[in-house]
C-alpha cells in the first residue's frame, strides 16, 4: 500500500515543466555562406590559430605589452570575477535541490492566564490565576521541498547556461583587450614616426624661410614671398602639437590597459619605433568556423539557453508544491532535560500547498519568461548576422588598404626620385637651394602619408583578427 502512494510522487518528480532547449537553430537559423564574399588579396582560407595572433606582427615589445595586459588588466579581472559569481550561482542552485538542516538550541518561557497547566480536567479552582511554563530543547530540524515539476532542475539548467555565457564573456573580454592593446601600440608608433617626419619638414621649411629672407634683402624676392613661406612654416609647426598630444594619449592608454598608471610606460616606449606590419598572407577560414569561434556568439547562445530554462522555473511555480519538515531534539521543562536521552522528541510534518488563486500573477511571470526567451533568441540571431557582417567588412577594408598602401608607396618612391634628381641639378648649379629644400620637404610629406597608411593597414588587420574572434584560448 505504501509503495502505491510513493509511486505517483516518483512519477511526478520525473516531470519537468517548461520547454526543452533544442539548440541555437530554434532561434531561427542563419545559414552562413560557404566562404567569405569579400575575401581578396592576402586572404588564406585555412583555419586561423585562435590565440596570440599579434605575434604575427613580429614586434617583441608588443608581445611584452600583450602579456602584461593579460596578467594585470582590470577589465579581465572584472570578467573573471563575474565568472566566479556564475560558478557560485550554479553551486547554489544545485544545493537548493537538497534538504536543508539546522542545529538549534531553544528556550521557551510562557505565562498563560486562566489556564491550569497542571492538567485539571474540570478547571475548578483555576480562577484568574496564571501559570508559567519553561521549556528547554536541543536538537536539529530539516526541511526539503520535493521538485515535483522540475522547477529546481530548470533553475540548475539556467545557472549552468549562464555560467557558459560568463565563460564566453571572459573570452570576449580577452579578444577586445588584445585588440585594443595592439591598436593603441600601432597608433603610438604611427604618431611617433609622423612626429619625427613633421619635425624634419618644419626644419626644411625654416631653412626655406631664411633663404627667402636673404633674397628679400638682396632684392631677388618680394615681401609677399616671405609672408607666404612664413605662413607655410606656421602651419607646419602647428601640425606638431596634435601629433604630440595624440602620442601622449596612446602612451596613457597603453599604461591603463596593462593595469598601470598613466606615464608608467613613457620610458619604455619613448624611443620611436617602426609601425609593425601584417604578414603577407592572413588565414581567415570560412564563415561557419567564424560563428563557432566568436565568443560573443557563444555568450548569446548560452543566454538563449538560460532564458529557455527560466520558462520552466516560472511554469513550475503555478502547480502545487510538496515539502517535508522534520524536527528531532532532546528537552523538557528543566535545563538538565537537554542531556536526558530518554526525553527524545521527533516530529515529521509533510506540507502540500498550492497558490491556485493568484489572480494571474504566475501566468504573467510565465508570459514574461517566454518574452525574455524570444528576446534572447532575437539577440542570438542578431549576434550571428553582426558577426558575419564584421567579417566581411573587415576583409573588404583590409584588402582595399593593401592596394592603397602599394599606391602610396609608389608615390613615395616617385617623390624620392624627384628629390634625388633635383639634388643632382643643385650640385651642378642649375637649381636653387630653396628648390632643393622644397623637393626634400615634399619627399618627407610623402613619407608621412605612407607611414599613416601603413598604420591604417595594420589597424585593419587588427580589426580583422577581432572580427574573426581571435585572441583567446
Amino acid at each position: 500500500m505504501r509503495s502505491l502512494l510513493v509511486l505517483p510522487l516518483l512519477l511526478l518528480a520525473a516531470c519537468t515543466a517548461g520547454p526543452d532547449y533544442r539548440g541555437p537553430d530554434s532561434a531561427g537559423s542563419v545559414s552562413p555562406p560557404a566562404q567569405f564574399v569579400r575575401a581578396g588579396q592576402g586572404s588564406d582560407i585555412s583555419t586561423p590559430v585562435a590565440a596570440e595572433w599579434w605575434t604575427a606582427l613580429n614586434d617583441p615589445l608588443l608581445d611584452r605589452l600583450e602579456a602584461s595586459a593579460l596578467a594585470d588588466s582590470p577589465s579581465l579581472a572584472i570578467a573573471e570575477a563575474r565568472l566566479r559569481q556564475a560558478r557560485a550561482s550554479l553551486r547554489s542552485e544545485r544545493a537548493n535541490r537538497l534538504p536543508n538542516a539546522n542545529a538549534q538550541a531553544l528556550y521557551v518561557h510562557a505565562t498563560v492566564p486562566g489556564v491550569d497547566l497542571g492538567g485539571s480536567e474540570d478547571g475548578e479552582g483555576s480562577g484568574d490565576s496564571s501559570q508559567s511554563l519553561n521549556f528547554y530543547n536541543l536538537g536539529f530540524d530539516a526541511s526539503w521541498e520535493v521538485d515535483l515539476w522540475g522547477g529546481k532542475r530548470r533553475g540548475v539548467e539556467a545557472a549552468r547556461a549562464q555560467l557558459g555565457a560568463a565563460q564566453a564573456n571572459a573570452a570576449d573580454a580577452r579578444v577586445t583587450l588584445t585588440a585594443e592593446i595592439a591598436q593603441s601600440y600601432v597608433n603610438l608608433r604611427d604618431r611617433q614616426q609622423r612626429l619625427v617626419l613633421a619635425q624634419q619638414a618644419a626644419a626644411k621649411q625654416r631653412d626655406i624661410v631664411e633663404l627667402t629672407r636673404q633674397r628679400v634683402t638682396q632684392g631677388t624676392a618680394s615681401a609677399l614671398d616671405l609672408e607666404q613661406q612664413g605662413n607655410v612654416l606656421e602651419q607646419s609647426e602647428a601640425g606638431l602639437l596634435p601629433l604630440s598630444a595624440e602620442r601622449d594619449a596612446y602612451l596613457n592608454a597603453l599604461a591603463v590597459l596593462t593595469g598601470q598608471a598613466p606615464g608608467a610606460l613613457d620610458a619604455l616606449l619613448a624611443t620611436p619605433g617602426a609601425v609593425p606590419l601584417p604578414p603577407a598572407s592572413v588565414a581567415v577560414g570560412d564563415p561557419a568556423a567564424l560563428l563557432k569561434r566568436r565568443p560573443d556568439i557563444r555568450a548569446a547562445e548560452r543566454q538563449y539557453a538560460a532564458a529557455t530554462a527560466k520558462i520552466g522555473v516560472a511554469q513550475a511555480a503555478r502547480f502545487p508544491s510538496l515539502s517535508f519538515m522534520g524536527l528531532i531534539g532532546i528537552g523538557g521543562t528543566n535545563p538538565g532535560d537537554v542531556f536526558d536521552f530518554d526525553k527524545l522528541a521527533a516530529i515529521a510534518m509533510p506540507r502540500l500547498s498550492w497558490n491556485f488563486l493568484d489572480f494571474g500573477r504566475n501566468a504573467a511571470r510565465v508570459g514574461q519568461a517566454e518574452a525574455a526567451r524570444d528576446e534572447a533568441a532575437a539577440q542570438y540571431r542578431q549576434a550571428v548576422l553582426n558577426a558575419l557582417r564584421d567579417g566581411e567588412d573587415a576583409l573588404s577594408r583590409f584588402g582595399a588598404r593593401r592596394l592603397s598602401v602599394a599606391s602610396i608607396a609608389r608615390s613615395k618612391a616617385s617623390a624620392d626620385r624627384s628629390a634625388a634628381l633635383i639634388r643632382q641639378r643643385y650640385q651642378s648649379g642649375t637649381v636653387t637651394r630653396a628648390q632643393l629644400l622644397d623637393a626634400e620637404r615634399q619627399s618627407i610629406a610623402a613619407a608621412q602619408s605612407l607611414s599613416q597608411e601603413k598604420a591604417a593597414m595594420t589597424a585593419d588587420y587588427i580589426a580583422l583578427q577581432k572580427a574573426l574572434g581571435l585572441g583567446w584560448e
